[in-house]
Formats: C-alpha cells, structure tokens, sequence
C-alpha cells in the first residue's frame, strides 16, 4: 500500500470518477485503475463499486476514506518538513478556475514570489469549480481562487472574499444581437462548461440552453470568435477592458448584466496551513496583488496557454 495509491482512492471517491481523479492527478486513467486495483488487492476488499450517478464506498471504503485522507495530508506534510530542514524553497500549489487562469494566475504568483525575503517555488494548476475543495482539502492544492466554495467537500474549510468583480456580455462592435439571449450562439471559454462558474451562472439567468454554448480553449480564443461576429461571449469586465478600448470588442446588454461576483480564497484552517499557503492568503489581501487583479497586464498568448477543456494541470 503506498500514498499514491492512498491519494488515487480518496480523489476518486471525493469527485466521483476515475476519469476525474485522472485529470486531478495529471495522469492517466488507468494509472488510477492500477492504483485502485493494488488497494483493493491489499484490503482485499472493492473499497468503491460503480454506481448510476458516480461511485459508492463499501463498508471497507467508507471506514478507510478518513484515514487515508488524513495519510495523505501527512505525506505531504512530511515532504514540506523535509524539504524545509534541507533550505529547498517551500512549494506552493494554486488552484484556480479558467475565468482566473489565464490573465490573472501567473502575474499573481509573479508578483508574489518576486518580493524581497520570498523563497517559494509556486505555481498554478486549472480546476473546475467542483473540484477545488477536495484539491485543496486532500493537499493537492495549497490555496484555491475562485467562487465562493460550499457543500460537503468545503467543510472545514477556511473561504474568505478577496476581489469583487462584474460579468458583461461581449460581442462585435459590427452585430446587432436581438431577441432572447436564449437564442444567441455562445462563444465560451472552459468556464461555459463548469457547473459552479460565474459564467454558467450567468447563462442560467439568461435561459442559455446547453446546445446554444460553444466551448473555446482559452478567454482568448473565445473572445477572437465573438469579435468576429461569430456569436457573444462573457467576460470580466476589468479583464476584457483593453478591448472594449480598442473597439474590438462592445459591451452588448442583456437584463442579467452586468452581474456581480466575488472571488474568494481558500485554504485549510489556520492549525493546518502551511507556511506557504499562510504567506500567499495574507498577499491576496495587500494592494499589490489587488492592483494585478485588477489589471494583470496582457495575459497569456494561446499558442503557450495550457491546459485544453477539462484537463487540471499538475505537475
């Protein structure tokens, strides 16, 4: 029995799937069937069964899913320990959602590891917004930045608001968008398709169907599509303000925007946190991280932006 295999069984009894364990880990799908097959040949027990609607936890699985959560939060205390009497840069993992991803997560961390006294090897990981509490909560990620975390999985978890933005709908300045939004073609980024995005939210409000949505790699894309005339698209709109100057793109109304949302921060309680993740939630509050928020620069291109649709970048 190994932490690997340990972390394969908590991943897929928390999201539900071997295919999204898969994508949480950064491996592939029968990496965790492998992994799930040596634990359940140990145990000898199945620990999980495949169910309509997700997985099940046997007798077995249910009794051995808080202990091998609290295993694997200890070996990843147990490599922070170490690394620390060694003098390596403590590591830092963020979780963050597609809206934030792509302008906003790597001038964050930039700016955050570059100040003076900081040794810290940080980076960013893509999410959607259902996974982000089992992330952070079985140590995967060290902080999460996006929606406001709720339901099972964030419990005990420790979610504060940091950034308040709006939503707009974008579109060519050349298009006259008319009738019901409902009937409008969709150009999204992976935001359109997570269910606990801002972005879907907003679509909800506006009777969106789900046929109506077209999904993009990257904001970048997306918003290319919608200048085209192609169809409209969501975005922030301090984030997409560049482009409104530049006449790219216009701000098209609708009765559900500009809708306002809030980006909060979450990490474990105070008594599990670690120093990294400490250091980067008390940064999140200065108003140097609120000035990248709010005006990160140029983003990322898309020939360098990772991941695609759906897939959770860890190294």
């Amino acid at each position: 029995m190994t932490l690997g295999q340990l972390n394969a069984f908590v991943l897929v009894a928390r999201l539900g799937s071997v295919t999204d364990a898969a994508k949480a880990l950064g491996v592939s799908e029968p990496a965790v069937s492998q992994a799930l097959a040596a634990l359940r040949l140990h145990h000898g027990d199945k620990l999980l069964t495949k169910r309509a609607g997700g997985m099940t936890l046997t007798a077995g699985g249910s009794r051995l899913l808080p202990i091998a959560s609290q295993m694997v939060a200890l070996g990843a205390e147990a490599d922070a320990a170490v690394r620390q009497a060694n003098g390596v840069a403590a590591r830092l993992q963020l979780a963050v959602t597609s809206e934030i991803a792509e302008f906003v997560a790597n001038p964050l961390l930039e700016a955050f590891t570059r100040r003076p006294g900081t040794s810290i090897d940080a980076s960013a990981g893509l999410a959607r917004t259902t996974e982000l509490a089992v992330l952070v909560a079985n140590r995967l990620a060290d902080v999460a930045l996006g929606p406001e975390l709720t339901g099972d999985a964030a419990k005990g978890l420790d979610c504060v608001p940091v950034f308040r933005g709006s939503l707009v709908v974008v579109g060519s300045p050349n298009s006259r968008h008319q009738g019901s939004p409902a009937h409008w073609r969709w150009l999204l980024d992976p935001a359109g398709a997570d269910a606990g995005s801002d972005t879907l939210r907003l679509l909800r409000r506006l009777g969106v169907p789900d046929e109506g949505i077209q999904i993009f790699p990257n904001q970048t894309a997306a918003w290319s599509a919608a200048a085209s005339g192609a169809g409209v698209s969501v975005a922030l709109e301090h984030l997409v303000a560049p482009q409104l100057r530049r006449h790219e793109l216009a701000v098209v109304p609708t009765r559900a925007t500009p809708m306002s949302l809030c980006w909060h921060v979450t990490t474990l309680p105070t008594d599990r946190r670690s120093g990294a993740a400490n250091s980067l939630r008390h940064f999140l509050g200065t108003p140097a991280a609120m000035q990248v928020m709010r005006s990160p620069g140029s983003g990322v291109p898309p020939s360098r932006f990772r991941p695609p649709v759906y897939v959770t970048i860890w190294s």
